[in-house]
């Protein structure tokens, strides 16, 4: 059965058992509900990465679309290592498509991450590593690349209820003209479009793909300009 076919949308109860994760986010709730996991949020979220990936390739021919965990949905653990915050649990489902031959989280892609009440989509890299952040900056200072980012930002941003984010350093970094016209796009350390909106009806059906598909076309641009820059590192 072709992908399109099998995918007919999320089950209701998949926002449902976010919204209970939220409240009970520790081992004994989710060992108890793991069946209901897997049933309402798992199994749909593969047929979507394979419907959704099918339908991304006539924007991105060589996109990347991984049904497994890990792959292109994010893990539910948190890595709590490092953080404050000890709580196991995600309390959102993250799904990524990425593009390029760089490693999974170096390439820039096309992300959907559902956190009830929201649902947002988005499209860039979120965060450079040091292997990309300084041939980024070399690119926004370029006199061609550094022209057709401010091309695709601006694209995006004519659309209302997209924005684009990354943001990050106080100052311009040493060694870039401050007074370059693309000084504030120096300050990212990360480049990605993004919109959110209230979880919407289109989720619960097959109407979803074109629902994402329409938005990642609309972020395409910043997607499109990252995979030109980061084309040469691998």
């Amino acid at each position: 059965m072709a992908a399109e076919n099998r995918f007919k949308g999320f089950p209701r109860e998949s926002v449902a058992f976010y919204d209970q994760l939220k409240e009970h986010n520790d081992k004994a709730w989710f060992a108890e509900h793991k069946g209901e996991f897997e049933e309402h949020v798992i199994l749909p979220a593969r047929d979507f990465v394979v419907a959704m990936g099918e339908r991304l390739r006539a924007l991105s021919p060589h996109i990347i679309a991984d049904a497994r965990q890990d792959r292109s949905i994010f893990r539910v653990y948190r890595d709590t290592r490092f953080s404050k915050d000890k709580s196991p649990y995600k309390t959102h489902l993250g799904i990524f498509f990425w593009e390029g031959k760089l490693t999974k989280m170096d390439c820039p892609g096309y992300y959907f991450h559902l956190e009830p009440p929201l649902l947002m989509l988005a499209a860039g890299n979120h965060c450079f590593s040091k292997k990309i952040l300084g041939p980024y900056r070399d690119a926004v200072v370029d006199p061609v690349q550094g022209p057709a980012l401010a091309k695709a930002v601006t694209k995006v941003e004519k659309h209302q209820g997209y924005s684009v984010g990354g943001e990050h350093y106080a100052r311009t970094p040493r060694g870039y003209d401050p007074n370059h016209p693309n000084a504030d796009l120096l300050r990212y350390n990360g480049l990605y479009a993004l919109t959110a909106t209230p979880v919407p009806d289109e989720l619960f059906s097959s109407d979803i793909i074109e629902y994402c598909f329409s938005r990642f076309n609309t972020m395409a641009p910043i997607h499109e300009w990252l995979v030109k820059m980061t084309d040469g590192l691998a």
